[in-house]
């Protein structure tokens, strides 16, 4: 069944949800795929969504590593495991196993829970700073003068 989204998914730090919902809709291009037995558009899939998957969890980690985010090494350790655990369904499915089904049962629960128990917890810190980098950067323009105010100095 394919995954929809919800605004309980929402972590209302806008860049992360676009790359949460693109992640979703990988899983249910998985689902698809399975659905119609394509053993070469499922690992297609599968590959896409694997390196859209380590990019999005290097992005989050660089933003929780820059709020000073106090569960970051946990968090991360947390995206380590889950690549593991991905990287051995690849592995299945590149040897022709068929593991759609449970791998899409497994991406689901996974990034649903993941996003409600483990982002949800960051968003706070994050969101915080980047506050504080918008308020800091206001600042700055504030106290330019109108010359360079002006002429976008």
């Amino acid at each position: 069944m394919p995954i929809t989204w919800t605004s309980d998914l929402d972590t209302g730090i806008d860049v992360i949800d676009q790359q949460h919902r693109q992640i979703v809709d990988f899983i249910n291009q998985l689902e698809a795929a399975q659905a119609i037995g394509d053993k070469n558009k499922l690992k297609e899939v599968v590959d896409a969504c694997v390196d859209y998957t380590l990019s999005h969890f290097a992005f989050e980690e660089s933003l929780q590593e820059e709020a000073g985010y106090l569960y970051c090494k946990p968090h991360k350790k947390v995206h380590e495991l889950f690549t593991r655990k991905v990287a051995e369904y690849q592995e299945r499915v590149s040897l022709g196993d068929d593991v759609g089904e449970e791998l899409h049962g497994m991406l689901a629960r996974w990034l649903v829970n993941h996003i409600k128990r483990d982002d949800a917890d960051y968003v706070s810190a994050v969101k915080g700073n980047m506050v504080s980098l918008i308020k800091e950067k206001e600042a700055k323009k504030e106290t330019r003068g109108w010359f360079s105010r002006f002429f976008g100095g």
